[in-house]
């Protein structure tokens, strides 16, 4: 393929693919014509690092030859069948997920992606509970359909707010705390001090769940203090309240752990995930489903169903993947990349450039957290990220930008050589944009 077929994707895109997030004149888009682990190209072989595993999904990197093998098997077997059957290959995908949770989780239900496992979520804990309230942190996003986005605690949920019995509450974020805290301790106790006074004020009788993100990722990968998750766990409990940790984006590989909530003695009743299950190679989301809860619809019709649940080619991949990933020890080498390269290198960075305010992660997912002033914490403006984003792009690397950050989140399988490039990528990029403030 050529620079012509460049021109071509370029010419249809604009012409007829609208875009999610963007305004829609001018787009001047990457084009992505193929890619192998942690590097993608366009037609005419032009090379990039990808350091945002496209929506940080992309956990095993792009095209593993085993994943790839598994979705051309079963799409020569059976290319689709029905929710209402019982097919191996789904029973099998299953059967993986339930092993890499914690004990007391029997059941998958799965969906197209991680929007729709958080809205399925959701309903099962207001049946389950007999409740109608759903709490959820301000920094947070669990995804773009009804309730979902409404759940969601960014600028995106505002013009669609057509779900009911939303409340928002401040979740711990030390670096720009909202309780005064000076310590992770601290932190962690005001939170949760908050979230109790929230959960009062509303009516603990009124509330089905705390939906919350393990690690708030788009919101810029906020590591929860010590004791956090153990503590709203408790609080759940005290209350009678359902506990959803939404794992779309941080697990499965993405912490240097299966799940993000391992880091800390706290179970939820739910696990809602998608993303890294399979990296993404087809559609695919779920919910894992705790036994009192799954017990609930025993003798009780689930009101809730999609066509392509647990679709066969999403399910042939989801073993695929995992079985992959347990193999290769793909989870273990993301957490000691983590400790090895990225945090230290990131760390590195951080003592040169004045724009960085602070960094944080771990395993694959870290955020460069990008301040005008280090001294008020003052957060720098779209310009400047827009300046940086094209800055890194030009360099050849593919970046991940919110707000005023940088979050660095290359696939799990992302060599040390590979997070010595990016980094040397990310000190020329940043050289130049502060030469130029």
């Amino acid at each position: 393929m050529t620079e012509d077929a460049d021109a071509e994707a370029r010419r249809l895109d604009r012409a007829h693919v609208f875009h999610s997030w963007l305004a829609q004149r001018d787009l001047e888009l990457p084009i992505v014509a193929g890619g192998e682990g942690s590097t993608v190209w366009d037609h005419a072989g032009n090379r990039m690092l990808d350091f945002s595993s496209q929506l940080v999904n992309v956990n095993i990197g792009h095209q593993h030859p085993a994943v790839v093998a598994a979705i051309q098997e079963q799409a020569a077997q059976l290319t689709t069948i029905g929710p209402p059957t019982a097919n191996l290959t789904r029973g099998r995908a299953a059967e993986r997920i339930v092993a890499k949770a914690p004990a007391g989780f029997r059941k998958v239900f799965f969906t197209n992606g991680g929007a729709d496992a958080n809205e399925n979520a959701i309903r099962m804990a207001r049946l389950h509970t007999g409740r109608d309230t759903v709490l959820s942190t301000y920094r947070s996003y669990h995804g773009n359909t009804g309730a979902a986005i409404v759940a969601t605690g960014d600028w995106r949920r505002a013009p669609n707010q057509y779900a009911r019995g939303h409340v928002h509450f401040f979740g711990p974020y030390l670096y720009r705390s909202e309780f005064w805290a000076t310590t992770p301790e601290q932190e962690s106790e005001r939170a949760l001090h908050h979230l109790r006074r929230v959960i009062q004020a509303e009516g603990p009788q009124t509330i089905a769940a705390i939906l919350i993100e393990s690690i708030p990722g788009t919101a810029g990968i906020l590591l929860p203090p010590p004791g956090y998750l153990a503590g709203v766990r408790a609080i759940a409990d005290e209350y009678g309240i359902v506990l959803i940790f939404d794992e779309v984006m941080a697990g499965f590989g993405r912490t240097g752990r299966w799940f993000a909530f391992e880091r800390e003695d706290a179970v939820p009743d739910l696990i809602t995930f998608a993303k890294g299950v399979n990296s993404g190679y087809v559609p695919v989301g779920g919910v894992l489903i705790s036994e009192p809860i799954a017990a609930t619809f025993d003798d009780r019709v689930f009101p809730g169903g999609l066509t392509y649940s647990g679709h066969p080619l999403a399910a042939a991949s989801i073993v695929a993947a995992l079985d992959a990933m347990e193999s290769e020890g793909i989870v273990d080498h993301a957490r000691h990349i983590g400790e090895s390269a990225i945090g230290p290198g990131l760390r590195a960075l951080a003592e040169t450039h004045p724009l960085i305010g602070e960094v944080r992660g771990e395993g694959v997912f870290w955020a460069m957290e990008l301040v005008a002033d280090r001294a008020t914490r003052e957060p720098v403006g779209p310009d400047v990220i827009a300046r940086l984003k094209g800055e890194l792009t030009s360099r050849g690397l593919v970046p991940f930008a919110a707000e005023n950050r940088i979050h660095v989140v290359p696939p799990c399988v992302v060599t040390e050589d590979e997070v010595a490039r990016a980094m040397a990528i990310y000190d020329e990029a940043l050289t130049s944009v502060e030469s130029a403030l």
